[in-house]
């Protein structure tokens, strides 16, 4: 990040920080994050990236946010997903291929109800 050379920069950095925090805070809003670390991306975790992005295409899904993160630190469950919605506990997914992500979407994201079978224990 470039050094902040105004008052005026420093508030419009703060105030963007502002609003992409309530935006990931709002009720309704969900949030998908892929962790995108070398161990991910050696087990596939640009499929899942590209799964989740075409889902939320082929759909018309609004309110979902989707960001990569690196390593989480469980290289054995890689690829690993997380979903958030609003200000709920994060539920994390393991060893999620693309057809998995799919199905993330569509019966987590979409219709509220976690899949079971991926969920890591955390």
């Amino acid at each position: 990040m470039p050094a902040i050379k105004s008052l005026e920069e420093l508030k419009r950095v703060r105030e963007e920080a502002l609003a992409k925090k309530q935006m990931k805070a709002a009720p309704g809003s969900v949030q998908v994050i892929v962790a995108m670390g070398t161990c991910g991306i050696a087990a596939g975790a640009r499929d899942t990236m590209k799964s989740v992005l075409n889902y939320i295409e082929a759909q018309h899904l609004s309110g979902v946010t989707v960001t990569q993160t690196g390593c989480m630190g469980m290289c054995e469950q890689e690829p690993i997903v997380q979903v958030i919605f609003g200000e709920q506990a994060k539920v994390t997914y393991g060893k999620v291929n693309a057809d998995v992500a799919a199905q993330i979407m569509k019966q987590h994201v979409q219709g509220g109800m976690p899949l079971k079978d991926h969920v890591l224990p955390i």
